[in-house]
């Protein structure tokens, strides 16, 4: 990105790589196989090229697949060796809160009471807000790939596999959902690549055409939609089925499912009627952060 007016940036190049950091990692205790942080080092070597070629500074996060890994050091350590990129881990509060200040840049929620829900890979945020300020924030150990290796480690579908992955999702939302019984949310708002995609499905099924770069931003939908796009998706039983999906990105088609279920539940269980997708995220915000701390904001 490059600075514009003051505490603006535009975006002049995107790349996204899906690394899936702990694939292969088997139980609880998650551990970075050797393929990953392969796949990490030529990743990372690929973006430093791009920053480069822009001579962008550049700034390294890293979220929930790394900050619970036993080998964390090792891998981070590794990076730094092989790529010279000094990898930035935070905390979930951290990520909440950068979330939510991307969040405030793309969509006009300042002065409502919003609950920002963001899924990612190995965590789902939870943000209150209100005026600028958090007002409570919660990071949840249930995330699109986190969840399909658990309970689809062959990314196949069965109505008992559905079902487990129901139930153990309305047991690990069920504190945040007490905690924010009575937090009179005026708007609710999606950020992620799962909640992207359930909104490009979604728009594909309205007939509407498709944007080219992917993103949408302050694409409102309806639980109604939300759940019709569930039924489609969770009645094609394997990937390669999956990926005939009008709207679904082809790289999701494997961990789709495990991210549908996730926020259909959310969606049932905080009886939300309407979501608005925000376009920025936690990307977008640690953008945010690094212009105050170069004092470009």
């Amino acid at each position: 990105v490059s600075a514009t007016t003051k505490g603006n940036f535009e975006i002049i190049a995107r790349e996204r790589e899906v690394i899936r950091l702990n694939e292969g990692s088997l139980g609880e205790a998650k551990t970075i196989q050797p393929e990953s942080i392969e796949r990490a080092v030529e990743t990372i070597t690929r973006f430093k090229i791009i920053a480069e070629s822009y001579n962008a500074e550049l700034r390294a996060t890293a979220t929930s697949a790394i900050r619970e890994s036993s080998n964390r050091d090792e891998f981070t350590r590794i990076i730094f060796e092989r790529t010279g990129v000094k990898i930035e881990v935070i905390s979930g509060i951290e990520e909440a809160r950068l979330i939510y200040r991307g969040i405030q840049k793309a969509l006009p929620i300042f002065d409502k009471n919003s609950l920002s829900i963001d899924i990612g890979g190995g965590s789902t945020e939870f943000i209150l807000g209100r005026r600028g300020e958090i007002e409570l924030s919660d990071s949840i150990k249930i995330g699109a790939v986190r969840l399909s290796q658990k309970f689809f480690p062959d990314y196949i579908l069965t109505d008992q596999r559905i079902e487990e992955t129901r139930k153990w999702i309305e047991g690990e939302i069920a504190p945040i959902v007490n905690r924010l019984a009575d937090s009179n949310v005026e708007v609710f708002v999606g950020s992620s690549g799962t909640i992207m995609n359930v909104g490009l499905m979604i728009q594909a099924k309205r007939k509407i055409l498709q944007s080219e770069n992917l993103i949408l931003n302050d694409f409102e939908f309806t639980s109604d939609e939300l759940f019709d796009i569930e039924k489609m998706v969770l009645s094609k039983r394997s990937p390669e089925e999956r990926k005939g999906i009008p709207g679904l990105e082809e790289k999701r088609a494997d961990i789709i499912p495990a991210g549908i279920i996730i926020i259909s539940t959310i969606f049932r269980k905080l009886k939300i009627k309407k979501m608005i997708i925000s376009g920025y995220g936690l990307r977008e915000g640690i953008i945010l952060d690094s212009m105050d701390k170069l004092g470009i904001s």
